[in-house]
């Protein structure tokens, strides 16, 4: 299956009127990365989650995180086994395909490392025993920015592990009465058929790993993170984990479209959803309005992009 269209169709049948953050997170998939959704509950995280693991035929599990979450329930933990004498692993939820960490901000900081250290390693250590997570594995973890009480708020070195940050936000008026008619036929998941499955997801990954990226590309996306780095409303800018990822998902823009080399309009179509969420303000900053996403507006406006071919 190398067709992306077809899985944005099925997704669709799931998730009404959020094409651009379902094109997102597919590229970020692709791209063999980890996604952040910082919003407020209600408006289909969960339902996007399970859409993915049905399109694309991944496994999956979900952890409604709380302060009294472990992070034995997150990465396993080893049972004395009588018969055999042995220490036996007991596997946690995240050995699956597609995890979802719901409410990731309301674990402690040790169950947030833990899983952290999952994505980071792809693996996970127990008693001094290295288990791999499978392969595809991606987690979409969910963070609400209003209920901050009782939270644990990821911080900046480990927000700079998810790949990107989105937000499907309320809907509008008709997407929303499209959802409640959909809702009154039955469950809208349940329309939601496989398009590809794991060795298909595979493939995929290798033909985007392949797509080709120009010298002009990569000095492009340094010169963008040299731009938040110097600019005047950051205190802390890109790191060379963004440029990396910036380059991972400008190639699976690449692929998406059908083409097996990067523009630079691939680098500016993911660049905000890659970067804002990596980004620190100074205080004045923040105090006179701006955010992160009017920074990255600004760099973009204010770097050249490279003559390369379209």
């Amino acid at each position: 299956m190398n067709d992306p269209k077809s899985i944005i169709l099925e997704l669709k049948k799931a998730v009404v009127g959020k094409d651009n953050v379902l094109v997102m997170a597919l590229l970020a998939i692709l791209a063999r990365g980890h996604i952040l959704l910082e919003d407020i509950p209600g408006v289909g995280k969960t339902t996007m989650a399970l859409a993915f693991s049905k399109a694309l035929g991944l496994e999956y599990r979900r952890v409604q995180f709380t302060p009294d979450v472990l992070p034995s329930d997150i990465v396993g933990f080893s049972l004395y086994d009588k018969a055999s004498g042995q220490m036996v692993y007991k596997p946690g939820a995240i050995l699956c395909n597609l995890f979802l960490a719901d409410e990731l901000n309301r674990a402690t900081s040790r169950t947030q490392s833990a899983l952290l250290e999952a994505m980071e390693e792809g693996n996970v250590t127990v008693d001094g025993v290295t288990h791999p997570v499978p392969d595809p594995f991606v987690v979409i973890a969910t963070q609400n920015p209003v209920g901050a009480s009782g939270t644990q708020l990821l911080p900046d070195s480990q927000l700079d592990r998810f790949m990107v940050r989105l937000s499907l936000g309320y809907p509008r008026p008709s997407d929303e009465l499209e959802l409640l008619n959909r809702k009154q036929q039955g469950n809208p998941l349940d329309d939601v058929q496989l398009v590809a499955d794991s060795a298909g997801l595979y493939e995929i990954r290798l033909a985007v790993d392949s797509t080709f990226v120009d010298k002009k590309i990569f000095d492009y996306v340094i010169r963008l993170s040299n731009a938040t780095r110097s600019h005047g409303s950051v205190l802390q800018g890109a790191s060379p984990r963004a440029s990396l990822a910036v380059v991972s998902m400008a190639k699976a823009a690449a692929w998406v479209q059908g083409r097996d080399y990067v523009i630079p309009g691939d680098v500016k179509l993911i660049y905000p959803a890659t970067v804002t969420h990596r980004l620190i303000l100074t205080p004045e900053a923040k105090a006179s309005g701006q955010t992160a996403e009017t920074v990255v507006s600004d760099v973009l406006a204010h770097t050249a992009p490279p003559a390369v071919r379209a």
